[in-house]
């Protein structure tokens, strides 16, 4: 559907049936994404109605996606997020926690596990830039390919690539030094 010529036609020429799909099929993911972001479900609610209103502006003023809706819709989320990042002037957090909770999986995972799941979440946020949690959050958690997530940030796809090995290689560190501190407790 995002990329089915036919549909994004119906949806250029605001066709009632088809902006609705968009809407029930994209606005739980994009309102994932936010959530993770901002950590308020208020802000993510405004940021989820606003990436609609501006994609509405857009095909009235006869512009919108051309080829990947799904790509463009997170592409406005990303900007508007980052647009409130610099008008409020605060850091945001990823709260993965309240989103990712360990203890939906304690049934899955041992006590070692859990403890290395949760380094991990807070490593995500402490460790992380920004721009490495919105490239993980995007590529890990949404699914995108490098090209869509290159287009969503407004880099090259090398750029996105050496983010990611950095976010990569950071992870990787804090979970060596997780191993260590077990092997020190026991």
């Amino acid at each position: 559907m995002e990329t089915d010529p036919t549909f994004l036609n119906a949806v250029r020429m605001m066709d009632r049936d088809a902006l609705t799909s968009v809407f029930d099929q994209y606005a739980p993911s994009l309102h994932g994404y936010a959530l993770r972001l901002c950590s308020n479900s208020l802000l993510a609610d405004h940021i989820v109605g606003d990436v609609f209103a501006r994609l509405l502006d857009k095909l009235a003023s006869g512009n919108g996606p051309r080829d990947n809706l799904r790509s463009y819709l997170f592409e406005i989320t990303y900007h508007l997020i980052v647009d409130e990042v610099r008008y409020s002037r605060r850091i945001v957090p990823l709260d993965v926690t309240d989103y990712l909770r360990p203890d939906r999986y304690s049934a899955y995972v041992g006590l070692e596990n859990r403890m290395g799941f949760e380094k991990m979440l807070r490593a995500i946020q402490q460790d992380l830039t920004d721009y490495q949690r919105h490239v993980i959050i995007l590529r890990f958690f949404e699914g995108f390919s490098m090209r869509e997530t290159a287009k969503i940030l407004g880099k090259s796809v090398s750029h996105v690539k050496a983010a990611q090995y950095r976010a990569i290689v950071t992870l990787r560190r804090v979970l060596a030094g997780h191993k260590y501190e077990m092997l020190a407790v026991a």
